[in-house]
């Protein structure tokens, strides 16, 4: 014969939702919490990188690079084929010493990046540099990329253009005519070119 309680259970576990099945519980029945928090993770990413594929346009994307390169521009512009890898990891490398070099100055990064760049390790410097050091460093690093851009043919055109793009993040910049383009591959391969002579004393690879 079943009890007054137990009845009264049972018409409570009926009226609430029911039970999700086949998920990891602890011994009094809760959902383990470190799954429900993958889940959610799950869920919202899901729905971030949908939305990122249906705005820009990437439903010919791999989802893997979707979440890889779709979130800023100048991924997208990757993705566009409108740049190459090598080129797209030196424009990254840009960003991250002028975000090295806001930092160690006291300025504030100019824009808000997909990218987290100030997960990079390391950019506050060695814990034995004092402030100075550290901005002295920044802002030689920040001078000597700078100096390569302006050396270029038409070189403030080709900086501000890489300015634009992997500092300040624009969204036009994705619709920039071929001529900004050709300006664009011309900073980047300059910096490829002698990122290779500074690391192995030759030239990268540049396409």
């Amino acid at each position: 014969m079943t009890s007054k309680s137990e009845k009264l259970r049972n018409h409570r576990v009926k009226q609430g939702r029911p039970r999700k099945q086949g998920v990891p519980r602890h011994p009094c029945g809760q959902v383990n919490k470190n799954y429900a928090r993958e889940e959610t993770e799950r869920e919202v990413k899901s729905i971030v990188m949908e939305a990122r594929t249906r705005v820009h346009q990437l439903k010919h994307v791999p989802a893997n690079d979707v979440g890889e390169y779709g979130g800023y521009t100048a991924g997208r512009l990757y993705l566009d084929n409108k740049i190459n890898k090598e080129q797209l990891n030196a424009g990254n490398e840009y960003a991250i010493v002028a975000l090295r070099y806001c930092l160690a100055v006291g300025l504030p990064f100019p824009t808000a990046r997909a990218q987290e760049l100030g997960r990079v390790r390391g950019y506050s410097g060695e814990e034995t540099q004092t402030a100075q050091e550290r901005a002295t460093r920044a802002s030689n690093d920040m001078m000597r990329l700078i100096g390569i851009l302006q050396g270029c043919s038409e070189g403030p055109q080709v900086k501000q253009t890489i300015h634009n793009l992997f500092v300040m993040d624009a969204e036009a910049m994705r619709l920039m005519p071929e001529r900004q383009l050709e300006w664009l591959r011309r900073g980047l391969n300059e910096l490829i070119y002698h990122d290779g002579l500074r690391k192995y004393g030759k030239s990268a690879t540049v396409s």
